[in-house]
Protein backbone atom coordinates (compact mmCIF):
# COMPACT_ATOMS: atom_id res chain seq x y z
CA UNK A 1 0.00 0.00 0.00
CA UNK A 2 1.41 3.59 -1.28
CA UNK A 3 1.23 6.54 1.10
CA UNK A 4 -1.06 7.95 -0.94
CA UNK A 5 -3.80 5.41 -0.42
CA UNK A 6 -3.66 6.08 3.28
CA UNK A 7 -5.23 9.16 2.38
CA UNK A 8 -2.78 10.99 3.81
CA UNK A 9 -2.23 15.55 3.54
CA UNK A 10 -0.02 16.57 0.38
CA UNK A 11 2.26 18.29 2.50
CA UNK A 12 2.99 15.20 4.08
CA UNK A 13 3.50 12.72 0.96
CA UNK A 14 5.68 15.32 -0.92
CA UNK A 15 8.23 15.00 2.41
CA UNK A 16 7.93 11.67 2.65
CA UNK A 17 8.85 11.08 -0.88
CA UNK A 18 11.91 13.50 -0.92
CA UNK A 19 13.04 11.13 1.85
CA UNK A 20 12.66 8.21 -0.37
CA UNK A 21 9.53 6.66 1.26
CA UNK A 22 7.42 5.12 -1.61
CA UNK A 23 5.20 2.08 0.23
CA UNK A 24 3.97 2.01 3.85
CA UNK A 25 5.43 -1.09 5.86
CA UNK A 26 2.74 -3.72 7.75
CA UNK A 27 3.07 -1.69 10.99
CA UNK A 28 2.35 1.74 9.11
CA UNK A 29 -0.64 -0.62 6.79
CA UNK A 30 -2.52 -1.34 10.14
CA UNK A 31 -2.12 1.41 12.62
CA UNK A 32 -2.16 4.47 10.11
CA UNK A 33 -6.20 4.12 9.56
CA UNK A 34 -6.93 4.05 12.71
CA UNK A 35 -5.09 6.90 14.03
CA UNK A 36 -6.31 8.88 11.23
CA UNK A 37 -10.01 7.78 12.08
CA UNK A 38 -9.84 9.44 16.08
CA UNK A 39 -9.30 5.70 17.84
CA UNK A 40 -6.56 5.06 20.44
CA UNK A 41 -4.27 2.62 19.47
CA UNK A 42 -2.32 -0.38 21.14
CA UNK A 43 0.24 -1.42 18.84
CA UNK A 44 3.00 -4.12 19.53
CA UNK A 45 5.76 -3.58 17.29
CA UNK A 46 9.57 -3.80 17.57
CA UNK A 47 12.14 -0.98 16.75
CA UNK A 48 12.79 -1.81 13.22
CA UNK A 49 9.25 -1.88 12.06
CA UNK A 50 9.18 1.59 11.01
CA UNK A 51 6.67 2.39 14.06
CA UNK A 52 7.66 6.38 14.66
CA UNK A 53 6.36 7.09 10.94
CA UNK A 54 3.20 4.91 11.47
CA UNK A 55 2.02 7.44 14.65
CA UNK A 56 3.72 10.66 13.43
CA UNK A 57 2.68 10.85 9.76
CA UNK A 58 -1.73 10.48 10.77
CA UNK A 59 -0.93 12.91 13.57
CA UNK A 60 1.01 15.15 11.47
CA UNK A 61 -2.16 14.93 8.85
CA UNK A 62 -4.46 16.06 11.31
CA UNK A 63 -2.24 18.87 12.90
CA UNK A 64 -1.98 20.20 8.88
CA UNK A 65 -5.27 19.49 8.13
CA UNK A 66 -6.65 21.49 11.71
CA UNK A 67 -5.40 24.84 12.79
CA UNK A 68 -4.19 24.69 16.48
CA UNK A 69 -2.31 26.40 19.47
CA UNK A 70 0.44 25.55 21.84
CA UNK A 71 1.68 21.63 22.09
CA UNK A 72 -0.89 19.71 20.42
CA UNK A 73 1.72 16.65 20.59
CA UNK A 74 3.61 14.67 23.27
CA UNK A 75 5.81 11.79 22.45
CA UNK A 76 7.23 10.24 25.83
CA UNK A 77 10.34 7.97 24.94
CA UNK A 78 12.53 5.59 27.09
CA UNK A 79 16.10 7.30 26.08
CA UNK A 80 17.66 10.64 25.20
CA UNK A 81 19.02 9.46 22.48
CA UNK A 82 15.59 7.78 20.84
CA UNK A 83 14.19 11.41 21.63
CA UNK A 84 16.40 13.28 19.58
CA UNK A 85 15.95 10.14 16.56
CA UNK A 86 12.69 10.88 16.59
CA UNK A 87 12.75 14.95 16.89
CA UNK A 88 15.30 14.45 13.74
CA UNK A 89 12.41 12.05 11.73
CA UNK A 90 9.62 14.72 12.66
CA UNK A 91 11.66 17.43 11.06
CA UNK A 92 11.52 15.41 7.57
CA UNK A 93 7.88 14.32 7.83
CA UNK A 94 7.04 17.86 8.37
CA UNK A 95 9.88 19.47 6.34
CA UNK A 96 6.81 20.99 3.93
CA UNK A 97 4.42 21.83 6.99
CA UNK A 98 4.08 24.56 9.66
CA UNK A 99 4.70 22.43 12.79
CA UNK A 100 7.89 22.72 14.66
CA UNK A 101 9.29 19.99 17.24
CA UNK A 102 11.49 19.81 20.14
CA UNK A 103 13.46 17.24 21.88
CA UNK A 104 13.08 17.28 26.02
CA UNK A 105 16.13 15.33 27.86
CA UNK A 106 18.13 15.10 30.69
CA UNK A 107 22.03 15.74 30.66
CA UNK A 108 21.93 18.93 28.83
CA UNK A 109 23.49 22.50 29.58
CA UNK A 110 22.11 25.32 30.78
CA UNK A 111 20.98 26.85 27.31
CA UNK A 112 19.06 23.70 26.55
CA UNK A 113 17.02 23.23 29.31
CA UNK A 114 16.08 27.17 28.51
CA UNK A 115 15.33 26.34 24.61
CA UNK A 116 13.01 23.49 25.68
CA UNK A 117 11.51 24.90 28.16
CA UNK A 118 10.31 27.82 25.59
CA UNK A 119 8.76 24.62 23.99
CA UNK A 120 7.00 23.15 26.52
CA UNK A 121 5.45 26.31 27.42
CA UNK A 122 3.72 26.03 24.22
CA UNK A 123 6.18 27.80 21.13
CA UNK A 124 6.37 23.93 20.22
CA UNK A 125 3.60 21.66 18.04
CA UNK A 126 5.19 18.42 18.69
CA UNK A 127 7.33 17.51 22.54
CA UNK A 128 9.55 14.03 22.26
CA UNK A 129 10.61 14.11 25.83
CA UNK A 130 12.12 11.27 28.41
CA UNK A 131 9.73 10.87 31.43
CA UNK A 132 12.58 11.86 33.98
CA UNK A 133 13.07 15.36 32.49
CA UNK A 134 9.48 16.09 31.60
CA UNK A 135 8.77 15.11 35.09
CA UNK A 136 11.79 18.29 36.32
CA UNK A 137 9.71 20.66 33.78
CA UNK A 138 6.01 19.66 35.10
CA UNK A 139 7.66 20.07 38.55
CA UNK A 140 9.37 23.86 37.66
CA UNK A 141 6.00 25.07 36.08
CA UNK A 142 7.21 25.48 32.89
CA UNK A 143 4.92 23.00 30.69
CA UNK A 144 1.81 24.05 28.97
CA UNK A 145 -0.42 20.85 27.36
CA UNK A 146 -3.69 22.64 27.80
CA UNK A 147 -4.20 22.04 23.94
CA UNK A 148 -3.10 18.90 24.07
CA UNK A 149 -4.64 16.41 21.69
CA UNK A 150 -1.89 13.57 20.91
CA UNK A 151 0.12 11.59 23.51
CA UNK A 152 2.25 8.62 22.24
CA UNK A 153 4.08 6.19 24.15
CA UNK A 154 6.42 5.11 22.69
CA UNK A 155 8.73 1.59 23.38
CA UNK A 156 6.49 1.65 26.55
CA UNK A 157 7.28 -1.37 28.14
CA UNK A 158 11.05 -0.49 27.96
CA UNK A 159 10.46 2.96 30.28
CA UNK A 160 8.36 0.08 32.53
CA UNK A 161 11.96 -2.21 32.32
CA UNK A 162 13.92 1.48 33.29
CA UNK A 163 11.50 1.99 35.91
CA UNK A 164 9.72 4.70 34.64
CA UNK A 165 6.35 3.31 35.77
CA UNK A 166 5.24 5.99 38.50
CA UNK A 167 6.92 8.81 36.49
CA UNK A 168 4.91 7.90 33.26
CA UNK A 169 1.80 7.47 36.04
CA UNK A 170 2.44 11.14 37.57
CA UNK A 171 2.56 12.53 33.76
CA UNK A 172 -0.61 10.97 33.29
CA UNK A 173 -2.31 12.51 35.48
CA UNK A 174 -1.24 16.46 34.53
CA UNK A 175 -2.78 16.28 30.82
CA UNK A 176 -6.07 16.72 29.72
CA UNK A 177 -8.50 13.86 29.84
CA UNK A 178 -9.62 14.33 26.49
CA UNK A 179 -6.86 13.49 24.37
CA UNK A 180 -6.03 10.54 21.67
CA UNK A 181 -3.54 8.09 23.04
CA UNK A 182 -1.29 5.54 21.26
CA UNK A 183 0.90 2.58 22.90
CA UNK A 184 2.86 1.77 21.23
CA UNK A 185 5.18 -1.65 22.79
CA UNK A 186 7.63 -4.28 21.73
CA UNK A 187 5.51 -6.39 24.05
CA UNK A 188 2.52 -6.15 26.49
CA UNK A 189 3.51 -7.22 30.54
CA UNK A 190 0.41 -7.21 32.76
CA UNK A 191 1.93 -3.47 34.07
CA UNK A 192 1.18 -2.11 30.05
CA UNK A 193 -2.02 -3.59 30.23
CA UNK A 194 -3.05 -1.61 33.65
CA UNK A 195 -1.68 1.21 32.28
CA UNK A 196 -3.97 0.95 28.85
CA UNK A 197 -6.71 0.04 30.91
CA UNK A 198 -6.70 3.60 32.46
CA UNK A 199 -5.53 5.51 29.88
CA UNK A 200 -6.95 4.15 26.74
CA UNK A 201 -10.53 4.24 25.73
CA UNK A 202 -11.80 1.32 23.50
CA UNK A 203 -8.37 1.11 21.90
CA UNK A 204 -8.15 -0.82 18.50
CA UNK A 205 -4.85 -3.16 18.79
CA UNK A 206 -2.36 -4.27 16.21
CA UNK A 207 0.61 -6.03 16.17
CA UNK A 208 3.44 -6.59 13.71
CA UNK A 209 6.57 -8.80 13.98
CA UNK A 210 10.37 -7.58 13.34
CA UNK A 211 11.61 -8.59 9.41
CA UNK A 212 14.67 -10.47 9.12
CA UNK A 213 18.15 -10.14 7.24
CA UNK A 214 17.80 -11.74 4.00
CA UNK A 215 20.27 -15.09 4.45
CA UNK A 216 21.81 -14.49 1.41
CA UNK A 217 23.89 -11.65 2.61
CA UNK A 218 26.89 -12.36 4.28
CA UNK A 219 27.25 -10.39 8.15
CA UNK A 220 30.15 -9.49 9.90
CA UNK A 221 30.85 -6.78 12.35
CA UNK A 222 34.29 -4.90 12.97
CA UNK A 223 35.43 -4.14 16.90
CA UNK A 224 36.53 -0.58 15.89
CA UNK A 225 38.08 2.69 17.19
CA UNK A 226 36.59 5.83 15.63
CA UNK A 227 40.20 6.79 14.44
CA UNK A 228 40.79 3.66 13.01
CA UNK A 229 37.44 3.05 10.86
CA UNK A 230 38.31 4.66 7.71
CA UNK A 231 41.77 2.97 7.23
CA UNK A 232 40.20 -0.24 7.79
CA UNK A 233 37.64 0.50 4.64
CA UNK A 234 40.76 1.39 2.74
CA UNK A 235 42.58 -1.79 3.75
CA UNK A 236 39.03 -4.03 2.96
CA UNK A 237 38.43 -2.54 -0.63
CA UNK A 238 41.81 -1.41 -2.47
CA UNK A 239 42.76 -4.87 -3.59
CA UNK A 240 39.45 -6.39 -4.23
CA UNK A 241 37.67 -4.96 -7.93
CA UNK A 242 34.71 -7.60 -7.35
CA UNK A 243 33.51 -4.67 -5.03
CA UNK A 244 32.24 -2.87 -8.01
CA UNK A 245 29.23 -1.12 -5.94
CA UNK A 246 29.66 0.02 -2.18
CA UNK A 247 27.66 2.21 0.42
CA UNK A 248 28.64 3.41 3.16
CA UNK A 249 26.28 4.90 5.71
CA UNK A 250 26.85 7.66 8.12
CA UNK A 251 24.84 8.97 10.93
CA UNK A 252 26.14 12.45 10.27
CA UNK A 253 26.93 14.57 7.76
CA UNK A 254 30.52 15.67 9.12
CA UNK A 255 31.24 11.66 8.97
CA UNK A 256 29.93 11.31 5.42
CA UNK A 257 32.40 14.88 4.30
CA UNK A 258 35.39 13.31 6.80
CA UNK A 259 35.02 9.64 4.76
CA UNK A 260 34.48 11.09 1.44
CA UNK A 261 37.99 13.41 1.77
CA UNK A 262 39.87 10.66 3.53
CA UNK A 263 38.91 7.65 0.83
CA UNK A 264 39.54 10.48 -2.06
CA UNK A 265 43.17 10.72 -0.52
CA UNK A 266 43.98 7.34 -0.54
CA UNK A 267 42.23 7.14 -4.96
CA UNK A 268 38.96 5.86 -4.58
CA UNK A 269 36.50 6.68 -6.93
CA UNK A 270 34.01 8.08 -4.23
CA UNK A 271 31.18 11.06 -4.32
CA UNK A 272 28.67 11.95 -0.64
CA UNK A 273 25.32 12.51 -0.87
CA UNK A 274 23.58 14.39 2.56
CA UNK A 275 21.23 16.80 3.07
CA UNK A 276 23.34 19.38 1.83
CA UNK A 277 23.04 18.48 -1.46
CA UNK A 278 19.89 19.83 -3.69
CA UNK A 279 17.78 17.01 -4.83
CA UNK A 280 19.08 17.34 -8.18
CA UNK A 281 22.77 17.09 -7.48
CA UNK A 282 21.84 14.07 -5.15
CA UNK A 283 20.51 12.40 -8.26
CA UNK A 284 23.67 13.59 -10.29
CA UNK A 285 25.51 11.42 -7.73
CA UNK A 286 23.16 8.73 -7.88
CA UNK A 287 23.09 8.20 -11.55
CA UNK A 288 27.14 8.24 -11.54
CA UNK A 289 26.84 5.78 -9.03
CA UNK A 290 24.48 3.73 -11.32
CA UNK A 291 26.49 3.88 -14.12
CA UNK A 292 29.33 2.62 -12.40
CA UNK A 293 31.59 6.27 -12.62
CA UNK A 294 31.33 6.32 -9.39
CA UNK A 295 32.68 3.27 -6.79
CA UNK A 296 31.43 4.31 -3.73
CA UNK A 297 28.73 6.42 -2.38
CA UNK A 298 28.90 7.58 1.37
CA UNK A 299 25.37 8.60 2.16
CA UNK A 300 23.68 10.13 5.72
CA UNK A 301 21.01 7.27 7.32
CA UNK A 302 18.61 9.53 7.09
CA UNK A 303 18.74 9.52 3.43
CA UNK A 304 19.13 5.71 3.14
CA UNK A 305 15.82 4.92 2.14
CA UNK A 306 15.96 7.44 -0.70
CA UNK A 307 18.75 5.26 -2.11
CA UNK A 308 17.03 2.73 -5.20
CA UNK A 309 19.92 0.96 -6.54
CA UNK A 310 20.44 -2.64 -8.11
CA UNK A 311 23.45 -4.61 -7.33
CA UNK A 312 25.08 -3.46 -4.69
CA UNK A 313 28.46 -5.84 -3.55
CA UNK A 314 29.07 -4.05 -0.04
CA UNK A 315 27.25 -1.88 2.22
CA UNK A 316 28.95 -0.26 5.55
CA UNK A 317 27.25 0.78 8.42
CA UNK A 318 30.22 3.40 9.56
CA UNK A 319 28.09 3.58 13.08
CA UNK A 320 25.61 1.59 14.56
CA UNK A 321 22.32 2.52 13.18
CA UNK A 322 19.95 3.81 15.72
CA UNK A 323 17.19 2.33 14.61
CA UNK A 324 17.58 -1.82 13.59
CA UNK A 325 15.40 -0.90 10.91
CA UNK A 326 18.28 1.11 9.17
CA UNK A 327 20.50 -2.38 9.71
CA UNK A 328 18.00 -4.99 8.20
CA UNK A 329 19.77 -4.90 4.88
CA UNK A 330 16.18 -6.43 3.04
CA UNK A 331 14.81 -3.16 4.38
CA UNK A 332 16.99 -1.05 2.40
CA UNK A 333 15.11 -1.26 -0.61
CA UNK A 334 16.68 -2.57 -3.53
CA UNK A 335 20.64 -2.44 -2.40
CA UNK A 336 20.74 -5.81 -0.50
CA UNK A 337 17.55 -7.51 -1.61
CA UNK A 338 15.78 -10.52 -0.23
CA UNK A 339 17.39 -12.72 -2.76
CA UNK A 340 20.24 -11.00 -3.02
CA UNK A 341 23.79 -11.83 -2.02
CA UNK A 342 26.20 -9.04 -0.74
CA UNK A 343 27.92 -8.43 2.19
CA UNK A 344 27.31 -5.94 4.87
CA UNK A 345 29.46 -4.98 7.17
CA UNK A 346 28.81 -2.57 10.36
CA UNK A 347 31.83 -0.74 12.45
CA UNK A 348 31.38 -0.67 15.81
CA UNK A 349 32.59 1.64 18.29
CA UNK A 350 33.46 0.93 22.47
CA UNK A 351 30.56 2.93 22.66
CA UNK A 352 28.09 1.24 20.52
CA UNK A 353 28.29 -2.55 21.79
CA UNK A 354 25.33 -2.37 24.00
CA UNK A 355 23.28 -0.79 20.77
CA UNK A 356 24.42 -3.21 18.51
CA UNK A 357 23.61 -6.14 21.28
CA UNK A 358 19.50 -4.60 21.09
CA UNK A 359 19.73 -5.51 17.29
CA UNK A 360 21.34 -8.85 17.11
CA UNK A 361 18.58 -9.66 20.19
CA UNK A 362 15.72 -7.48 17.77
CA UNK A 363 16.77 -9.84 14.52
CA UNK A 364 17.22 -13.17 16.38
CA UNK A 365 20.71 -13.84 15.33
CA UNK A 366 24.50 -13.20 16.90
CA UNK A 367 27.00 -11.54 14.35
CA UNK A 368 29.71 -12.72 13.20
CA UNK A 369 32.83 -10.02 15.41
CA UNK A 370 36.42 -9.23 13.93
CA UNK A 371 38.92 -7.74 15.10
CA UNK A 372 40.88 -5.22 12.46
CA UNK A 373 44.31 -6.02 10.99
CA UNK A 374 47.32 -5.70 13.69
CA UNK A 375 48.99 -3.33 10.79
CA UNK A 376 46.11 -0.94 11.52
CA UNK A 377 45.70 -1.19 15.10
CA UNK A 378 43.80 -2.58 18.51
CA UNK A 379 40.09 -3.55 18.35
CA UNK A 380 38.43 -2.51 21.63
CA UNK A 381 37.12 -5.54 23.12
CA UNK A 382 33.62 -7.06 22.58
CA UNK A 383 31.92 -5.94 25.79
CA UNK A 384 28.07 -5.53 26.52
CA UNK A 385 25.80 -5.92 29.69
CA UNK A 386 28.02 -6.93 32.93
CA UNK A 387 30.54 -9.63 31.60
CA UNK A 388 32.98 -8.41 28.40
CA UNK A 389 32.79 -11.13 25.76
CA UNK A 390 35.85 -11.81 23.36
CA UNK A 391 35.64 -11.59 19.94
CA UNK A 392 36.71 -14.34 17.87
CA UNK A 393 40.51 -12.83 17.00
CA UNK A 394 40.87 -11.59 19.88
CA UNK A 395 40.49 -14.82 22.58
CA UNK A 396 44.66 -15.28 22.88
CA UNK A 397 44.32 -11.67 24.50
CA UNK A 398 44.15 -10.42 28.10
CA UNK A 399 42.15 -13.31 29.91
CA UNK A 400 40.34 -10.02 32.19
CA UNK A 401 36.36 -9.67 32.19
CA UNK A 402 35.27 -6.17 32.06
CA UNK A 403 32.52 -4.96 33.61
CA UNK A 404 29.88 -2.39 32.77
CA UNK A 405 27.73 -0.18 34.89
CA UNK A 406 24.40 -1.13 34.32
CA UNK A 407 22.26 1.55 32.37
CA UNK A 408 20.07 4.01 34.05
CA UNK A 409 18.44 5.69 31.16
CA UNK A 410 17.50 9.30 31.64
CA UNK A 411 17.30 8.90 35.50
CA UNK A 412 19.01 10.51 37.82
CA UNK A 413 19.90 13.50 35.44
CA UNK A 414 16.31 14.68 35.63
CA UNK A 415 17.24 17.72 37.59
CA UNK A 416 19.80 18.89 35.46
CA UNK A 417 19.65 21.39 33.54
Amino acid sequence: MTFDELGLDEQILNAISYMGFEKASPIQELAIPHIMQGRDLIACAQTGTGKTAAFMLPVLHHLVRNPHHGTSTLVIVPTRELAIQIEQQIQGFAYFAPVSSIAVYGGGSGNEWESQKKGLEGEADIIVATPGKLLSHINMGNVKFKNLRYLILDEADRMLDMGFYDDIKRILDVLPKKKQTLMFSATMPPKMRELAKAHLINPAEVSIAISKPSEGVLQAAYLVNDNHKTELIHHLIKDKPSFESIIIFSSTKKDVNGIVRSLKAKGHKVEGISSDLEQKEREEVLNRFRARQTRIIVATDVLARGIDIKDINLVINYNVPNDAEDYVPQNRKDELRADATGVALTLINEKEMRQFSSIEKLIGSEIRKLNIPAEIGISPEWKTGRVAQKSENNKHRSGKFRHKKKYSGDRGKASKG
